[in-house]
């Protein structure tokens, strides 16, 4: 058995046709915007509402300010 799942064969992963998940909320809901079998069980309007859910959780985790970022960062200012 290859370790193919280690740090630095992301070539190795490629070249065997693995494909990576995605990073981040941002990037699933992007690559979940484009899936029919998605779109197709869920629905239309589930789909969408889902989708849009999915954008505004983001947006809040990215915008949200830790206290590790307030103790760390703010002192810098």
């Amino acid at each position: 058995m290859k370790k193919i799942y280690l740090n630095g064969m992301l070539k190795k992963r490629e070249e065997c046709g693995i494909e990576t998940l995605p990073d981040n909320l941002f990037e699933a809901v992007k690559f979940m915007e484009n899936s029919a079998l998605v779109k197709e069980t869920l629905g239309d309007h589930v789909f969408e509402k889902f989708i849009d859910n999915k954008k505004i959780e983001w947006d809040r985790y990215r915008t949200f300010v830790t206290n590790y970022e307030i103790d760390n960062y703010l002192p810098v200012l």
